[in-house]
């Protein structure tokens, strides 16, 4: 009977103990799931020294520092300046006085075809190295 009258006093004082504790909220770290914001800097830079993975596709330096062939660079730096300035035209032909020229030019890898159609003009851009297509058509005022 003793052992049983404390055996009693023992789970009601275990259950009663149970009662005052605190209630435990999910707090989350991550500012993605709803954390504080202020710990994203820190979980960045905290992945990225953690981070071992190579990308196979990264070209690796040369001794000069670059990662690409000058001549290449000066290339696609050609063809953007020339495009830039074929879409400065454009928009001057729109909006100005000038006239753009129709025909077929041929820029490093791009071949482009100026048509004056029936609605507006008409550009086409072909990529001649991997063959994709843009068309771009200017209507008229």
């Amino acid at each position: 009977m003793n052992k049983l009258l404390l055996l009693s006093v023992f789970l009601f004082f275990g259950i009663a103990s149970e009662s005052l504790a605190q209630q435990f909220v999910y707090q989350p770290k991550n500012p993605a799931f709803g954390g504080n914001t202020f710990n994203y800097q820190w979980m960045l830079s905290s992945a990225q020294t953690q981070d071992t993975n190579v990308d196979p596709n990264v070209q690796s330096r040369n001794q000069a520092g670059l990662q690409r062939d000058p001549l290449l660079e000066f290339s696609e730096s050609l063809n953007r300046q020339i495009l830039s300035r074929l879409s400065r035209e454009l928009v001057t032909r729109q909006f100005g006085s000038e006239s753009l020229e129709e025909g077929s030019f041929l820029l490093g890898d791009f071949q482009i075809d100026i048509n004056d159609g029936g609605n507006g003009l008409s550009i086409t851009i072909v990529d001649t190295s991997t063959g994709a297509t843009t068309v771009v058509e200017v209507p008229f005022n």
